[in-house]
């Protein structure tokens, strides 16, 4: 069973969707999607984790999905996404979670533990940068290996254009989505993508941050996470090998699983070996074996 509902936020409305019910001993498990304005959808197989004894919360975040849409892009900033956060758990009664984060996701849960670790027993940062930087140099990388026609029109770099947008198709077939034909779960995120959020934050694509998240960097504070964390991510994944290798080696109490068939949503492309790491890096954490 799931309900699903809205909370109201600095005049915004966040919508959110709850399955399942805590078990004695189980802790909620709240998931951040990514983009930002990527939508809750690819959380969808997570809900399966509800079935043993735990609740399971996605939300979409304000400029994307089922929740609000503002007209003006200058509402969005980290500050106001970690406060939409806050409320939503103040709003659910999270008191102590397990967060899980993908991508933008995971900046968002690194910055929020930082900042409230005491609410946070187990911590699952899946295809999350370190760095704003050192993203947009292997983003660029990863562009630079497709073929020389597809490459050349992401590098001029005219969004909106059918050029441009195939080839985009392209590099997110490799590094971002594998499976063909797409997960259902990727079509409907598709259709309620927030682009203007997307933008706003990040830049016109992975490779050009130019809003305000283009100097964000946790490198230096990842020392100071205490929760026990599980860092996932895909052999042809945006965070590339040498992005999770940071983001594991700076975490004291952190360890590493690669998914050998995924890109950047392996929720979707390895769903059982997704769904069974973070299922039993919770009830580790929970049994205090973590």
């Amino acid at each position: 069973m799931a309900v699903e509902g809205r909370i109201a936020f600095d005049g915004w409305e966040t919508w959110y969707r709850v399955a399942g019910e805590d078990a004695s001993g189980h802790l909620p498990l709240l998931c951040l999607h990514g983009g930002p304005g990527s939508t809750h959808h690819y959380f969808e197989p997570v809900e399966r984790l509800a079935e043993a004894g735990r609740r399971v919360v996605v939300y979409d975040q304000i400029g994307c999905g089922a929740s609000s849409r503002p007209a003006d892009p200058a509402v969005f900033s980290l500050p106001f996404f970690l406060a939409e956060l806050d409320a939503l758990r103040d709003a659910l009664g999270l008191e102590r979670v397990h967060l899980l984060g993908t991508s933008w996701g995971g900046m968002l849960a690194l910055e929020h533990v930082l900042a409230r670790p005491e609410g946070v027993a187990g911590l699952v940062l899946s295809s999350t940068p370190v760095d704003s930087a050192s993203w947009s140099r292997e983003a660029a990388r990863l562009r630079d290996e497709l073929p020389a026609g597809e490459r050349d029109v992401l590098a001029a770099g005219a969004p909106g254009q059918p050029e441009y947008d195939k080839a985009e198709r392209a590099f997110e077939r490799r590094y971002f989505h594998r499976n063909e034909p797409p997960h259902p779960a990727i079509e409907r995120m598709r259709a309620q993508r927030g682009r203007q959020a997307y933008e706003a934050m990040w830049g016109p694509n992975e490779w050009t941050p130019t809003g305000p998240l283009r100097d964000w960097d946790v490198s230096g504070r990842l020392g100071q996470v205490e929760s026990p964390t599980l860092v996932l991510s895909g052999r042809y994944d945006l965070c590339t090998p040498a992005i999770a290798a940071r983001l594991t080696a700076g975490i004291p109490n952190a360890e590493h699983v690669l998914l050998e068939h995924s890109s950047h949503t392996p929720v979707l492309e390895e769903t059982e070996r997704y769904l069974t790491a973070v299922g039993s890096f919770v009830m580790r954490v929970e049994s205090g074996a973590s």
